[in-house]
């Protein structure tokens, strides 16, 4: 038994140090990269043209982001991409909860033919061309519509929200209609609050799509003044990669498009960053769905 215990030990500390070594090596493969964006977007664009890799800025600046935060269009796709993020967001919710409780009651009828059709859509679509003719007959194009009404459903959330409704014990819209209650006051003031960790979690896995998605805008809209601040660093990757004088208001900065590059980046990248601990908890639990049952 002694022998057994001790290879069992020795079993168990090689397999923790495996993981652990592991686990750092893939975590500096994660963070390098990341620490160099960020470090290289505080670098003088004299520092950024010599090239290399940046561990510490040599020459500390804010040049960049200057740059950024003087362009106003900057700021309109900065709106931009807050608006079509905060309304898609809870549009898309609200529209998929709605399905998600209407499905969820087996009295509805053609429950499993809407189920069904539902279930083909997250397998097929309708192709870009086929897409981009209904858009423009639907009067979508340069619209900001465009970012939201598309956007409004997906059917792999409804069934995320249609399984979580139905573990909603009955007597709880039992007593609520008993009370008076309507079917729109039980999906309100019962099923809405309960269902806050799954609708978190697709809030959380939607507001990040629709923060980091640039194809609707590149598709569908031409007015510079609907681009979200995905397109426009888009823009910014397209441009040249050398070295220019820009005249930012009143003032002429030195920097190099790559420095304009790295800062838009992590301005774009650092509201998710953010939003991401304060969801955290939501998230969690959202992820937890139907992993264990009693």
């Amino acid at each position: 038994m002694n022998l057994k215990a001790a290879k069992g030990d020795l079993d168990s500390k090689i397999f923790d140090t495996i993981n652990i070594i592991l686990l750092v090596t893939f975590t500096i493969i994660i963070v390098v990269p990341l620490w160099n964006v960020v470090v290289s977007s505080f670098s003088s664009g004299r520092s950024l043209a010599e090239g290399g890799f940046i561990f510490w800025p040599t020459e500390f600046s804010l040049e960049n982001y200057q740059a950024v935060f003087r362009d106003a269009s900057i700021w309109n796709a900065f709106f931009i991409s807050v608006a079509k993020t905060v309304i898609g967001v809870i549009t898309h919710v609200f529209f998929c909860a709605m399905v998600g409780y209407g499905l969820s009651k087996k009295y509805v009828r053609g429950r499993k033919f809407y189920v069904s059709m539902g279930v083909v859509t997250m397998f097929f679509s309708g192709g870009m061309i086929p897409t981009y003719l209904l858009m423009k007959d639907l009067g979508l194009l340069n619209s900001f519509w465009v970012y939201i009404i598309p956007a409004l459903l997906s059917f792999y959330d409804v069934i995320i929200l249609m399984n979580f409704f139905r573990n909603v014990p009955d007597s709880l819209e039992e007593s609520a209609k008993i009370d008076g209650g309507g079917d729109w006051r039980i999906f309100l003031s019962i099923f809405i609050p309960l269902s806050m960790p799954a609708m978190a979690t697709i809030a959380l896995f939607n507001g990040v799509g629709q923060w980091n998605d640039f194809m609707t805008t590149k598709l569908y809209i031409t007015d510079q003044s609907l681009y979200p601040l995905q397109m426009m660093l888009y823009e910014i990757i397209v441009q040249s990669q050398t070295q220019s004088m820009q005249n930012i208001g009143s003032v002429a900065i030195q920097t190099t498009t790559k420095g304009v590059q790295l800062a838009t980046i992590v301005v774009t990248t650092l509201p998710i960053v953010v939003m991401y601990p304060i969801l955290q908890r939501y998230f969690i639990s959202g992820m937890m769905l139907g992993a264990v049952k009693e």
